[in-house]
């Protein structure tokens, strides 16, 4: 656990606060093939240029257009929950700026970083992330940040920050060497004022990018940590589970890791719970599937509820997204956690 992860302080007007990357993802169907003859590795994340960008856009099948980013849909979730989020992320003044802009405030999330201007038609249009999904529900995402590679120190609203319960910070920041600071500057901002830090690590590739500086931000400032076991493994280059868990577990105040349809653990000290996944008819598509157990776990954390309670929520809110396109709820989490029976 990180030195400034003080108590909760109260008077939150926000129970959580993301800052990332402002994408607007394109999902469209393939077949293995596909891939292969696009040159892409399957299930990986890259970042591509403005003009890879458009070359894969204009050989994708027809798609779904939403707007995403790893921490968009997580606050996107939070509020679907009803609970009270906020959002930092850089869209440029365009079509898709628009889009994005929409569609999160639409979802109850406070969002009013400047747009960038000039941006459009000069290579930093709004983000977006083409991701072919093929039968099995695996996605395989090229990115081009555009426009979210551009946030910077001056759009971290240290007030903002300052006034959520958590702050959620999205590990594909690590990449672009201006949102990185950004970033830092979120973390500090928050330890400032009593909040906490969470992180998610976002892709395991991004961890194999990073792995010495995102282990040291985690040691220094992070007081919960969300991951995949994908990118556990690489974090500590182990396959061992146990160790791995146990060895993030002692690191930071709470680890929460997702196992797909094995469900999840989440760590705080000596305690472990075992989570279960939620049971899904049919797995359309996972994208989104982690932002939203994020969103159900740290809502939960916010309102102090217990580490299964939390989980559960996290369970239910992945269920929901992998049953249909898209990464954010289609319907009501806080009517589903209620016809379940969960605690919010």
């Amino acid at each position: 656990m990180t030195q400034n992860s003080s108590s909760s302080v109260s008077g939150a007007r926000f129970d959580v606060c993301a800052v990332g990357n402002a994408i607007v993802d394109v999902l469209s169907p393939c077949e293995p093939a596909f891939l292969e003859a696009q040159g892409l590795t399957p299930g990986s994340m890259q970042l591509v240029d403005e003009a890879q960008s458009a070359a894969l856009y204009d050989a994708m099948a027809a798609g779904v257009e939403a707007s995403g980013g790893s921490a968009g849909n997580t606050v996107a979730g939070v509020g679907s929950f009803g609970g009270r989020a906020a959002y930092i992320g850089k869209v440029a003044k365009d079509t898709l700026g628009e889009v994005f802009t929409h569609d999160i405030r639409a979802a109850h999330v406070h969002f009013d970083t400047p747009v960038l201007e000039g941006g459009a038609g000069a290579g930093f249009g709004t983000g977006r992330c083409l991701i072919n999904v093929t039968p099995d529900a695996q996605r395989t995402m090229c990115t081009f940040l555009g426009a979210a590679n551009q946030l910077t120190t001056a759009d971290i609203d240290a007030e903002l920050i300052g006034a959520s319960e958590i702050v959620y910070l999205e590990g594909y920041l690590f990449d672009p060497a201006p949102a990185r600071a950004a970033f830092e500057a979120a973390a500090a901002a928050a330890h400032a004022a009593g909040r906490k830090v969470a992180i998610t690590l976002s892709d395991s590739f991004v961890v194999h990018r990073w792995r010495a500086e995102l282990l040291a931000f985690i040691e220094a400032s992070a007081d919960i940590v969300l991951a995949n076991e994908g990118e556990l493994h690489a974090l500590f280059e182990t396959e061992d589970f146990d160790h791995a868990a146990a060895h993030l577990g002692r690191i930071v105040e709470v680890a929460a890791v997702t196992r797909g349809e094995k469900g999840s653990v989440i760590f705080r000290g000596d305690e472990r719970v075992e989570v279960a996944a939620f049971p899904v008819d049919k797995v359309v598509d996972t994208t989104g599937a982690g932002d939203q157990y994020a969103a159900g776990v740290l809502l939960g954390l916010a309102r102090g509820l217990s580490l299964a309670e939390a989980g559960a929520l996290g369970s239910l809110a992945a269920s929901e997204v992998i049953a249909h396109w898209g990464p954010r709820p289609m319907v009501k989490l806080e009517a589903l956690a209620a016809e379940h029976g969960l605690k919010l």
